[in-house]
């Protein structure tokens, strides 16, 4: 009887154990606010200064892809999924490329795109823009078709190896509002209208479609065979 009476008090003992862990992290969820990143914020100098941009590759490339893009647009997502694998092995990896992402926020359409792009810029604090960027292109789970998607994105900042405590206080300053309004006013400047627009020697490609592994191979052989003089 007295066994009986042991293990069913350590029983109940883990149970209360679980409730109050449970109970812990309900009380979390429920101080923890809700992220949101202004759109249409004033640009101060301290928002662009010494950033241009997030850069992947050599800076000695023979040429430069600048990318205007939105997390949440489906044509990115594809593009990304079909095209930029190829391009970042054979292009950007081996020196002939030097890509530049440039956030470009589809505000009316997607309402996770401010939340999104200032996760990356979050990441990028901690030297993880690049795997935040890839992982958000994977589109897994489904977080453009969630009601508030910011759990996801805090999901792929632990699992990434951020310090998720610095990433939670990022992102509740929503410190980088500016950085992102600023690129979409640059991209407004050369004349983006939609996403995926590439720039590119000084012209726009728009359209995924148009920007791919063998029509920037083509372009940097035609650089090299006629170099400037």
């Amino acid at each position: 009887m007295a066994a009986a009476s042991s293990g069913l008090n350590r029983f109940y003992y883990i149970l209360g154990a679980v409730a109050v862990a449970g109970a812990g992290a309900l009380i979390f969820m429920a101080n923890r606010k809700p992220v949101s990143i202004p759109a249409n914020v004033t640009v101060q100098v301290s928002d662009t200064s010494g950033f241009h941009g997030y850069y992947l590759g050599s800076d000695s490339a023979p040429l430069t892809v600048t990318e205007y893009a939105d997390y949440e647009c489906p044509a990115c997502q594809q593009w990304y999924a079909v095209q930029f694998p190829t391009i970042e092995e054979r292009l950007i990896q081996t020196g002939r490329v030097r890509w530049r992402y440039r956030d470009f926020p589809l505000d009316a359409p997607h309402p996770h795109t401010r939340v999104v792009a200032h996760a990356a810029a979050c990441a990028d604090e901690q030297g993880k823009f690049w795997p935040m960027n890839h992982r958000l292109y994977e589109w897994e789970p489904r977080w453009p078709e969630m009601r508030d998607a910011s759990d996801t994105f805090r999901g792929y900042a632990k699992e990434l190896g951020l310090d998720v405590a610095k990433y939670d206080a990022c992102m509740a300053s929503a410190r980088y509002a500016g950085r992102i309004e600023a690129s979409k006013s640059e991209g407004i400047q050369v004349g983006v209208e939609s996403t995926p627009t590439f720039l590119i020697n000084g012209r726009l490609y728009a359209g995924g479609g148009k920007v791919y592994y063998d029509m920037l191979k083509a372009m940097l052989d035609s650089l090299q065979a006629n170099p400037a003089k």
